[in-house]
């Protein structure tokens, strides 16, 4: 899941690949706005077939944050 985030992040907000670590801050270290993050929600839901909770996105900080998140959604359909 972690590897599939990341080319999410790559290809659709067009970050820098070496940049992106599970450690890595959504905001402060990836730059990523609350806009952009509404729109990888998006991307999200509609590649996986899911739907995240707007709960959810106080959550996300960090990237392993999404991608645990993810993993557990996708692993429970």
């Amino acid at each position: 899941m972690y590897e599939e985030f990341k080319q999410l992040l790559v290809s659709k907000l067009e970050i820098d690949p070496d940049l992106i670590k599970p450690e890595a801050n959504l905001a402060n270290d990836l730059g990523i706005n609350s806009l952009e993050l509404a729109d990888l929600v998006l991307y999200c839901e509609d590649e996986y077939g899911i739907e995240i909770d707007d709960d959810a996105l106080q959550s996300f900080i960090t990237v392993n944050d999404v991608v645990e998140y993810l993993s557990g959604l996708v692993s429970g359909k």
